[in-house]
C-alpha cells in the first residue's frame, strides 16, 4: 500500500475504453469480481453501492470499478449481464478485455485467479485508491450476508478520510459481530405474500436460499416452478420435510426485485417464500453460494446442504433420496463438549489425553507432527480450518459428533491454518469440539500434506502406521458423508481407515 496504483486501460460493460488514470481527483474503489459469481462477489458489489449511498451528496467524488476475474467469461456481454442482474448499470464500470490483458492486471495487483475443481477461485480483493492515484487500503470480502452494511459503511468512512472535504457519512452500524440466526433458534420472517413464515426447530425443514440475480447463471424461475412437485409430494409423504424458500434480500439489487420476479413467473408457488432482510438467517444456516439447499433436523441441526450453482439442480427423485438419507444419518443427542466427554469416558490413555485438551489452541506444525507420531497405533483425522472460513464453521458440528462417536478408537486433531491466535481462540470458543487444534502458518502444512492446502476446509486421514491415506478437500455435505470416510472398527478390536 501507499504506492502508485498500477494503471490499465480496459473495456467496460458498454464497450467503452476506460483507464484507471482518468479518475484522478476521485477516490476509486477497485474490486476484482467474477462476472458469473454467485458467492462472494455480490456481497462486495452490494457493499460498494452501500458505501456510495452513505456518502450522500459526496457520492460523485467516488468511482466504483470492477475488473473481471473469470478467465472463462471475459466478453462485454458477460460483464453487462452481471451489471444488469445486480442493478449496477450507471453505478459503476465493470471492466474486461482479452485474457492476456486481464492476466496482466491481475498480476499487477497480486490477485490470484485459478480454476479449482472446475470452479473459479480468485482473491476477493477490493482496493481503495486515493485522489492522487495511490493505493491506500485493501479489503478481502468475507462470506457474511449480515455484514454487508457494516462493510459498506467502513468503505464510506475510508473514502471520506481520503477526500479533501471529508464529507459526512450516513452511519448507523456498529462494528460488533452480527451473529447469525441458527436453525436451532425459533425465528419468524416476513413472507413475500405479506404473511409470516416460522423457521427453526420442531420438525425437519428443507430450505432453498436464493436471490433474483441467480437467473444470470441458472433457469431460476423454471426450477422454482418444478419444486412445486416436491411440495405436492411432501403433503402426501410424512417422511419428507416441508420446503421453504428464502430470498436473501440483503444483497438484492432493489427492494422490489423479489415481488417483480415472482410476478413474472406466471405460476404460483406451492410453498412459502420468506425474506431475509438482515442476512442473519443466511449466515446462521451456513449459506455459502446461491441457489443453496439446506436440510435441518427437528431439533434444529444442519443435516445436509447442496450447492446448486456448482453441482446443478437435483431431479425430484434425487432430491427425495438425498433428503431421506441425510435425515436417516443426522446426528442425534447433544454436541457440546460436556456430552462428548461423557460419551468418550474410558478411552485409552493416549486418546483420553487428546480429549482433555478439547477446543484448546496448542503449538505449531512441529507440535502437530509430534502429536501424530505419538498416536501411532491409532488412526488420526486432521481437520485443517481457519476462523474466516465459512465452510469450516458449517462442518464443525459434524466433526464434533464424529469425534464423539469414533473418539474411543480414533484420534481427532485440528490444524488452524494461517490464522491469528485471537481469531482462532474466539472460533474455538464458539465451536466446541472434543479435541485440540494446532496453529499452522501458511505454507507450513507440507510435513503432513506435501501438496499443500488446496482449499479450506481440508481433512486428512492418517493410518495407524502414520501414513496419510486419504485427503478430502472442501466441506463435508452431511454427517453421513463424513462418517463414511471415518475409520471403522474391526471385529478383532483394532481400527483402520476404510477406503471409499
Amino acid at each position: 500500500m501507499n504506492r502508485p496504483a498500477p494503471d490499465f486501460t480496459l473495456t467496460d460493460e458498454r464497450g467503452r475504453s476506460i483507464s484507471l488514470s482518468s479518475f484522478r481527483g476521485k477516490v476509486v474503489m477497485l474490486a476484482f469480481n467474477d462476472s458469473e459469481c454467485t458467492t462472494i462477489c455480490p456481497l462486495t458489489t452490494s457493499a460498494m453501492v452501500e458505501a456510495r449511498r452513505a456518502l450522500g451528496p459526496a457520492a460523485p467524488q467516488v468511482e466504483l470499478l470492477g475488473v473481471d476475474a473469470n478467465p472463462h467469461a471475459t466478453s462485454v456481454h458477460d460483464v453487462l449481464s452481471y451489471s444488469q442482474t445486480h442493478g449496477l448499470l450507471g453505478q459503476w464500470h465493470f471492466l474486461t478485455s482479452s485474457l492476456p490483458r486481464l492476466r496482466a492486471v491481475w498480476s499487477a495487483y497480486h490477485v490470484a485467479v485459478q480454476i479449482e475443481r472446475g470452479q473459479i477461485d480468485h482473491t476477493p480483493a477490493l482496493f481503495m485508491i486515493d485522489p492522487q492515484g495511490r493505493l491506500r487500503r485493501v479489503y478481502l470480502t468475507q462470506t457474511s450476508y449480515a455484514a454487508v452494511g457494516q462493510f459498506g459503511q467502513l468503505l464510506a468512512q475510508e473514502a471520506s478520510r481520503l477526500l479533501p472535504s471529508h464529507p459526512a457519512v450516513s452511519a448507523s452500524y456498529r462494528y460488533a459481530q452480527i451473529k447469525g440466526v441458527p436453525p436451532s433458534t425459533p425465528y419468524t420472517l416476513q413472507a413475500a405474500n405479506q404473511s409470516t413464515v416460522r423457521l427453526g426447530p420442531g420438525s425437519p425443514h428443507l430450505y432453498l436460499f436464493f436471490d433474483t440475480w441467480d437467473r444470470q447463471v441458472t433457469d431460476l424461475g423454471r426450477q422454482l416452478g418444478l419444486l412445486n412437485r416436491y411440495a405436492a409430494l411432501q403433503r402426501h409423504q410424512p417422511g419428507l420435510p416441508n420446503l421453504v424458500a428464502v430470498d436473501e434480500a440483503s444483497v438484492e439489487p432493489r427492494p422490489g426485485a423479489l415481488p417483480a420476479f415472482l410476478r413474472r413467473l406466471g405460476h404460483p408457488l406451492g410453498y412459502p417464500v420468506a425474506i431475509d432482510h438482515t442476512g442473519q438467517v443466511g449466515d446462521g444456516y451456513g449459506v455459502q453460494d446461491e441457489p443453496w439447499l439446506v436440510l435441518t433436523t427437528a431439533d434444529g441441526r444442519l443435516a445436509w446442504y447442496h450447492d446448486v450453482s456448482t453441482s446443478g439442480w437435483l431431479s425430484l427423485g434425487a432430491l427425495q433420496s438425498a433428503v431421506k438419507a441425510a435425515l436417516a444419518r443426522a446426528p442425534k443427542g447433544p454436541a457440546g463438549t460436556a456430552a462428548a466427554q461423557q460419551q468418550l469416558s474410558g478411552s485409552p490413555p493416549a486418546l483420553a489425553a487428546v480429549h482433555r485438551q478439547a477446543s484448546r489452541l496448542l503449538g505449531s506444525t512441529d507440535a502437530l507432527m509430534g502429536r501424530i507420531q505419538s498416536l501411532r497405533g491409532y488412526p488420526v483425522v486432521v481437520n485443517v480450518w481457519a476462523s474466516s472460513c465459512g465452510p469450516c464453521r458449517a462442518e464443525f458440528e459434524l466433526l464434533a459428533h464424529a469425534s464423539a462417536r469414533y473418539g474411543r478408537g480414533v484420534a481427532f486433531l485440528g490444524a488452524d491454518y494461517a490464522d491469528s491466535a485471537g481469531d482462532a481462540q474466539a472460533f474455538l470458543h464458539q465451536h466446541r469440539v472434543s479435541y485440540p487444534s494446532y496453529q499452522v502458518p501458511q505454507g507450513g502444512i507440507q510435513a503432513l500434506l506435501p501438496a499443500g492446502v488446496l482449499g479450506l476446509p481440508t481433512t486428512a486421514f492418517v493410518s495407524p502406521a502414520g501414513k496419510v491415506v486419504y485427503v478430502h478437500t472442501g466441506q463435508y455435505l452431511s454427517q453421513g458423508t463424513l462418517d463414511r470416510d471415518n475409520p471403522k472398527p474391526r471385529s478383532d478390536g483394532l481400527n483402520y481407515r476404510q477406503t471409499t
